[in-house]
């Protein structure tokens, strides 16, 4: 079976920012056949190669893609019952995430509740470990099934061999991998899984560790992302964007302690900047509160693109704006940030004929 194809396809019209210019050929592929189909056919002829899902962590030139672009669109979800209350749901890469935590909700599977609203498709979730409010996906996948186009051949790999670390997998960075369908591990249960953000606890009114109802856990998580703009809205113009544009530094031991003084010396010494302690005495702090800190406020930016006026963390497409406007912004704020906090971010989206 065939997938459709078009030319000169704005890919401005596939991502949540509303930028990105024309792809050379566009392929839309309904299952996990036509996606392994398209992506061998684009191998053979030996043009440039994008998968696209949701288009929610994307940043695209504007110049466009001058290849070959594969539209993920499968849609396939089953459940297998796996012992007591253990349930393994398979998903199609194509499946849209937000509309899956939903039926997962809605039926009563926990494991996944805490990651509501989160904009994309199932098949972007392994490749940037997604998550929010404690949770992320590594917590619950159990296999990837990925056609590896360096060995031409459909593989499932266990989690073991997914390389899942924080915003990160062996997935993420590569082309090797295409992923086609996801499989989760979840547990029929009318509770949440124990909630780990503080944040989350004080809005649900709970102890962090309490477990809640999924559907609890799942509005107040709603609330929480609507309330900085991070669920896609038509009418809102702070949901034009890629969600969160940089990830929390993950700072050694030392890197900490010359940060820390730099804060003393800036704010004063009885400034406590964010610190999550991690494995080996690294110790993660928060992107959003560097970039506040730095001077660049809600809503900083005087062009069509500027900082979400609800999280410093995302930037925005105010309408109009292009991929140059966006990088351009982001760029002064990555600078700012060196310069006063000794600091570098990483950008979270992938990009796409472009860099940072």
């Amino acid at each position: 079976m065939s997938t459709a194809s078009a030319r000169n396809v704005p890919l401005a019209e596939y991502t949540t920012l509303g930028l990105g210019g024309p792809a050379a050929l566009f392929r839309s592929a309904a299952s996990t056949e036509e996606l392994v189909d398209a992506v061998r056919e684009a191998d053979r002829e030996g043009v440039p190669l994008l998968v696209l899902g949701g288009g929610s962590n994307l940043v695209v030139a504007d110049e466009g893609f001058a290849g070959t672009v594969v539209y993920v669109d499968s849609s396939g979800v089953s459940h297998t019952d796996v012992d007591g209350d253990t349930v393994l749901v398979r998903a199609d890469a194509g499946v849209e995430w937000e509309p899956f935590v939903a039926r997962c909700v809605a039926e009563g599977l926990s494991g996944v509740e805490c990651l509501s609203g989160i904009p994309g498709r199932v098949g972007s979730t392994p490749i940037q470990n997604v998550g929010a409010y404690g949770q992320d996906v590594s917590q619950t996948i159990v296999e990837v099934t990925v056609y590896d186009r360096e060995q031409g051949r459909v593989r499932v790999l266990p989690a073991a061999e997914c390389g899942f670390a924080y915003r990160d997998s062996v997935f993420k960075g590569r082309d090797r991998y295409v992923v086609c369908e996801v499989a989760f591990e979840l547990t029929r249960s009318k509770l949440s899984r124990p909630v780990r953000y503080a944040e989350l606890a004080r809005t649900l009114g709970v102890d962090t560790g309490e477990r809640v109802p999924l559907a609890d856990a799942r509005e107040a998580v709603l609330t929480l992302r609507r309330g900085k703009g991070m669920v896609v809205d038509p009418n809102d113009p702070d949901s034009r964007s890629a969600g969160s544009f940089f990830t929390n530094p993950i700072l050694s031991a030392a890197e900490f302690a010359d940060f820390t003084k730099r804060v003393a010396a800036l704010l004063g010494p009885e400034a406590t900047p964010p610190a999550y302690p991690g494995e080996d005495g690294r110790v993660k702090t928060s992107a959003a509160w560097l970039i506040e800190h730095a001077g660049f406020p809600k809503g900083y930016g005087t062009g069509p693109a500027r900082i979400s006026t609800k999280h410093t963390l995302a930037l925005t497409n105010r309408g109009g704006a292009t991929t140059a406007d966006l990088l351009a912004l982001a760029r002064e704020v990555r600078a700012g940030v060196a310069e006063v906090f000794g600091i570098t971010l990483v950008n979270e989206p992938v990009m796409v004929g472009v860099t940072l």
